[in-house]
């Protein structure tokens, strides 16, 4: 017994605590695979579900066969209307049920919303796509801003994993500012990369199912004029009958069935795969704060410099994507190459934007705001082509033109994308118990941004595209005044950023002398001359340029 319980000449203590931090980083990892995996999963399923089900609806013989007086075209609008309008009050709940479930329990729940759309296309009534489509309306800002602050948290423990000797470490006290940033980057640029494959993957069942059942450009363009920047509305005169016989009710149940079970899939992935965002210890002390004020800090937030400086580039994401899989590839792929080249567009989007996800580890030497900047210049010199690009319906000489403006698209959306979550999560590494609610202003406004691509869907082509210009234009420019003013955006009498009323003013005279290298600090600056200015001096100069950005603006 004393030989069993007694030291162990060839157990090495350090040793194995390497090896067990080693499996923990790599937990880690698994845990960013696993959500981008499923969060792919999930969205290749809906938006595959959701193109075939309106290409089948917007067919008239399919709807006066199948489904006689149902009015499957209300159904629809009324449908993409719950899709569309409901997450505009996603701010409201958000943060609560975040707080509540906790991070990935609302990833498995909101998943499970999408498997449930996909449930209610085997008997497709009004009572049950309708409800369904406001419920996934519901889902949309949950899910988003939780996998953002999940991957924002899987850096943060990367880094506590891989620097477990470190005192603030083992204290669990505040993290070093800038102490993640790399692992903030790297992990986003990799959830990017394998979630745009999701457009891909959603473009099987268009390519597979309905591709065979669809009719020539000569038919289905057959009354249709113009297309490009000329047209108003989707594509005016095209044929109301776009398939040439109807797919068999079976084949259709199987599709259904594929995509449920990968649906299911994504489920698992989230349930099984992946491992809680926070300590149990860690999610007491984020609701031990009170679900009034979890309920009152988002809009607290609103308040803040920094998320006001980002905020025009949270509503033209919104505006790009949907611009991308809805404006550009119908009023001009479909309109110049027919309807069966529309997976094609889809897929070389998806590739493209996967791909070039990757330019964003850029920022782990170059300056973090290149991103942002670089994604907005691709797509004004790309708005500006569109707005003069008028071609003649049935085309295909055109093909190479526009899978080249296509991938440049895609390239635009890429850098976009990630350097929105890579900045938003660098500016609150730090604050662990601020990421749920600055990822929910982020992707509400995105959403809000969504509701109104989907109003004007009606409107002049060349009117969307000046209205996203201008949109684009503004966001660059107040982002680049906001960093010529080193970010400071407020004065000390009006504090933007009160939603942490606990902290002291050591706290906040130190968030002041971070803002600097936060936004720019890989922009040529030079840190020991910005230290030997003090925060209150650094406001008042800056007072007379905050009056000149507010008349700009």
């Amino acid at each position: 017994m004393e030989e069993f319980l007694g030291p162990q000449a060839q157990y090495n203590e350090e040793e194995e605590e390497r090896k067990y931090y080693r499996r923990k980083r790599l937990g880690v990892i698994k845990n960013v695979v696993a959500s981008s995996f499923g969060a792919m999963i999930v969205y290749g399923v809906y938006m595959g579900l959701l193109q075939m089900q309106l290409i089948l609806h917007y067919d008239m013989t399919y709807r006066e066969v199948k489904y006689s007086n149902l009015g499957l075209e209300d159904i629809d609008r009324k449908m993409l209307m719950g899709i569309n309008v409901t997450p505009i009050i996603g701010f409201l709940y958000t943060p609560v049920l975040i707080r509540f479930l906790g991070t990935k329990w609302m990833m498995f729940l909101a998943s499970g919303i999408y498997a449930l759309f996909v449930s209610t296309n085997y008997w497709e009534r009004y009572y049950t796509l309708v409800p369904s489509a406001v419920a996934i309306g519901v889902a949309i800002v949950p899910l988003w801003a939780s996998l953002g602050n999940y991957i924002t948290r899987m850096a943060q423990q990367y880094y506590e994993y891989a620097n477990y000797r470190e005192e603030h470490v083992q204290e669990q006290k505040k993290l070093p500012k800038g102490a993640c940033h790399n692992y903030i980057i790297v992990f986003q640029s990799l959830f990017y990369v394998i979630f745009n494959l999701s457009f891909v993957f959603a473009e099987l069942p268009m390519r597979l199912v309905l591709h065979h059942h669809l009719h020539e450009n000569k038919h289905i363009l057959a009354n249709v004029k113009i297309c490009g920047a000329a047209i108003s509305g989707v594509i005016p005169g095209f044929n109301t009958t776009v398939l040439t016989n109807l797919p068999r009710s079976m084949l259709l149940i199987q599709v259904e069935s594929v995509l449920m079970g990968f649906a299911f899939l994504s489920m698992i992935i989230f349930l099984v795969l992946c491992g809680p965002a926070y300590r149990p210890t860690e999610e007491i002390d984020l609701r031990s704060i009170g679900w009034g004020n979890i309920f009152q800090l988002p809009f607290k937030h609103l308040r803040d410099y920094r998320l006001r400086l980002l905020c025009p580039f949270f509503i033209y994401s919104g505006f790009e994507v949907i611009f991308a899989v809805s404006g550009f590839s119908l009023s001009y792929g479909v309109c110049i190459l027919g309807l069966k080249s529309l997976w094609l567009l889809i897929v070389v989007y998806g590739l493209s934007s996967s791909v070039f996800s990757l330019l964003s580890l850029c920022l782990l030497r170059l300056p973090r705001w290149l991103a942002l900047i670089g994604g907005a210049v691709v797509h004004g010199v790309l708005l500006v082509v569109l707005m003069v690009l008028s071609v003649k319906p049935s085309s295909p000489d055109q093909l190479g033109p526009l899978l080249v403006i296509t991938a440049l698209w895609g390239l635009g959306s890429a850098l976009n994308k990630t350097g929105i979550s890579t900045v938003v999560g660098m500016l609150y590494a730090e604050e662990k118990e601020r990421l749920d609610f600055v990822y929910t202003i982020y992707h509400w406004w995105q959403a809000i941004a969504i509701f109104i691509v989907y109003l004007w869907s009606r409107m002049p082509m060349r009117v969307n595209l000046f209205v996203s210009f201008l949109r684009l234009r503004k966001a660059g420019l107040k982002f680049i005044f906001g960093l010529q003013v080193k970010g400071y955006c407020y004065l000390e009498e009006d504090n933007s950023d009160e939603s942490d009323e606990s902290d002291d003013e050591g706290d906040q005279a130190e968030d002041d002398d971070q803002v600097v290298e936060e936004m720019g600090e890989e922009g040529g600056q030079d840190p020991g001359a910005e230290a030997a200015e003090s925060p209150r001096a650094r406001r008042r100069g800056v007072e007379g340029q905050q009056h000149r950005w507010e008349d700009a603006e």
